[in-house]
């Protein structure tokens, strides 16, 4: 009977997480819709809107099902998830982290401040370095969820940064955490455009 049991149970939860996992090449089929905003392959040549490839897969995942279920607000996204489901959010989840992510460049003048900030923090503010999560090449950390940042816009890095830093209203899907809340709210606009800047050029 114990081994009946651990069966069943082994085949359920090996099931469960083949029907969970994502199909990149079923994501492809499902992206059309994605790519007038984010690109085909989903390097967005809009500043406005993220770059999709290359992020991490269960990152992706997560903000899509926290857009769709209006944790997250996004207002160019409204109804566009609506009719998905849980597969079809980690099939395109799936693709976009398949693809390769494109580089951008960072303003020359801003680099020395954004990238002390990026790699250092800011001690006397109590601001950590964004490598610790992000890590040094700004690759992010995939299987503990944090996002790539390397080569992403600046204008939607700064849109982001300043979204977590308002009191009211702002981007708050963060976790009871509240980790980039409390380092955006120690950020001065300054700081923002510079690390912003940085991390678009970073590879």
């Amino acid at each position: 009977m114990n081994k009946l049991i651990v069966s069943l149970l082994l085949t359920v939860g090996i099931s469960g997480f083949a029907h969970a996992a994502g199909d990149a090449a079923a994501g492809q089929a499902k992206a059309a819709v994605c790519g007038a905003c984010h690109g085909p392959d989903g390097n967005s040549m809009a500043p406005n809107f993220p770059k999709l490839a290359g992020q991490g897969e269960r990152y992706l995942t997560k903000q899509l099902k926290e857009i769709k279920d209006g944790k997250r607000v996004v207002l160019e996204m409204t109804g566009l998830l609506t009719n998905l489901n849980d597969q079809d959010l980690a099939d395109l989840a799936a693709y976009f982290a398949s693809q390769k992510g494109s580089v951008g460049a960072a303003d020359p003048k801003l680099v020395a401040r954004g990238e002390a900030l990026f790699r250092g923090g800011n001690l006397d503010k109590g601001l950590p370095a964004c490598t610790g999560c992000h890590s040094p090449n700004g690759s992010g950390n995939a299987a503990a969820g944090f996002p790539h940042l390397g080569g992403q816009h600046a204008q939607y890095i700064a849109k982001q940064l300043t979204d977590f830093r308002k009191e009211e209203g702002g981007r708050a899907n963060d976790g009871d955490a509240m980790t980039m809340r409390t380092i955006a709210r120690k950020l001065s606009d300054e700081d923002i455009a510079a690390v912003s800047s940085y991390i678009q050029g970073l590879h």
